[in-house]
């Protein structure tokens, strides 16, 4: 069958090779390529799946937190270079919010905040994703909404959640909606959205369930009409997945069910200026495929490939030669769905048109706030104090800018995922 030329995506090839000619791609060395990949990704590979995500977080911190050594009167001390970075980890930092009594969280009153509605917000978010948690701040690609979840009284901060694009293939969500990809690709799957960050501060998150509370957010209102006003897609379900195995915060929280588990596997990560060089090796030499992943987009101005990260590294790794093992690790997921309407598998299969849809539960904010506090965090809270195990520690993550990766192991690896 004769493949479909698209002319809108010839135009901007033809815009690329004007821009970029191949007489300005800069050579890469591939034999120092492969050196260093087989070099890094078995480093990667030789580590448990917890030790490899703080590894990958502690990279993240080194690159986006560069620190140096300054001569001051107490003598050298490690700084940020870039000091408004301080100041800003030191306001999230002093707004946490952490209980003066232990039932205080009777009061709280949480509100969804959408980073878009001012320009600082969104670095604001990132600051309390990077340091909040141990799971590497990936930027997805696609559809995004990031929201910062506070309390409305005291403007303390709870946690965070983004809302994107969701997963194209997913087995066990797919056959439990009765999805043939046909018709999800058209375009069904624009009215699902996945979970991508659901985390909570500390000591909301140990004490309190605030994973529980941060995934019933995530089914709110708020995010729906969000979803709405930027895409114009009616949201009808969400997706989401654990981060090890079977065990989550996800399990048994009322509106989300489980699915069943992924097929998926950990993908290992070479450090920042070896990815550089591999995405110039692809530019040399495979020009129309990094054009096709990097640079050409869609009418909407979405990329053109989806997951072109993961699928340009791997084309890669499989022209250089590079083992399968160094580069993916077996780890499957818990695979948990939230239908949002009675009649969302029905909508979802073109069955039912959208003005039919019957909505399962009370979504406000207020609403789902209640359900976390009777359900989760009184049960959570009164069964630590009696067992004298409650831990009212702020956990921030930003000593990483000055740690050591022995000292950050030593310090924090039993920490992850908490």
């Amino acid at each position: 069958m004769e493949k479909k030329i698209d002319p809108l995506l010839e135009e901007q090839w033809e815009v690329f090779q004007k821009e970029n000619p191949s007489a300005t791609f800069r050579h890469i060395d591939e034999t120092k390529l492969k050196d260093n990949l087989t070099k890094e990704l078995s480093y990667a590979a030789n580590m448990s799946v917890e030790e490899y995500t703080l590894y990958q977080k502690w990279c993240e911190v080194k690159n986006k937190y560069p620190a140096q050594t300054v001569n001051t009167l107490f003598g050298e001390e490690s700084q940020l270079v870039d000091l408004s970075k301080d100041k800003l980890l030191s306001h999230v930092k002093n707004n946490i919010w952490s209980p003066q009594d232990p039932m205080d969280f009777e009061k709280l009153q949480p509100e969804l905040i959408y980073t878009k509605d001012s320009p600082e917000l969104p670095q604001l978010w990132n600051a309390i994703r990077t340091f909040a948690s141990t799971m590497k701040n990936n930027n997805n690609i696609g559809r995004n909404l990031n929201f910062i979840v506070r309390d409305k009284p005291t403007k303390k901060y709870l946690g965070v959640i983004c809302i994107s694009s969701d997963f194209l293939d997913l087995t066990p969500r797919d056959s439990y909606i009765g999805w043939d990809r046909e018709r999800k690709t058209k375009k069904m799957i624009n009215h699902t959205a996945i979970g991508s960050t659901i985390v909570p501060l500390q000591p909301l998150g140990y004490n309190y369930t605030g994973g529980k509370l941060l995934a019933l957010m995530c089914l709110s209102d708020k995010v729906q009409e969000t979803w709405k006003k930027e895409y114009g897609d009616t949201m009808v379900g969400v997706t989401t997945t654990s981060l090890y195995g079977s065990f989550s915060q996800y399990q048994n929280l009322k509106h989300w069910k489980k699915r069943g588990h992924s097929a998926g596997s950990v993908s290992y990560e070479a450090t920042k200026p070896t990815i550089q060089m591999l995405r110039k090796w692809i530019m040399e030499n495979h020009t129309r495929k990094y054009f096709e992943w990097y640079s050409a987009t869609k009418p909407t101005g979405q990329p053109y490939k989806r997951d072109h990260r993961n699928r340009s590294h791997t084309f890669a790794y499989s022209k250089l030669g590079i083992p399968k093992e160094l580069t993916k690790s077996d780890h499957s997921r818990g695979i948990y769905f939230s239908t949002l309407y009675d009649n969302t598998r029905e909508f979802l299969r073109e069955e039912i048109p959208e003005d039919k849809l019957v909505k399962s539960f009370d979504s406000s904010v207020d609403a789902l706030s209640e359900l976390w506090r009777e359900r989760y965090a009184r049960k959570r809270i009164k069964s630590l104090i009696d067992q004298t195990r409650t831990n009212m520690e702020t956990l921030y993550y930003d000593d990483l800018i000055h740690l050591t990766w022995e000292e950050t192991k030593e310090k924090y690896l039993k920490q992850v995922g908490r």
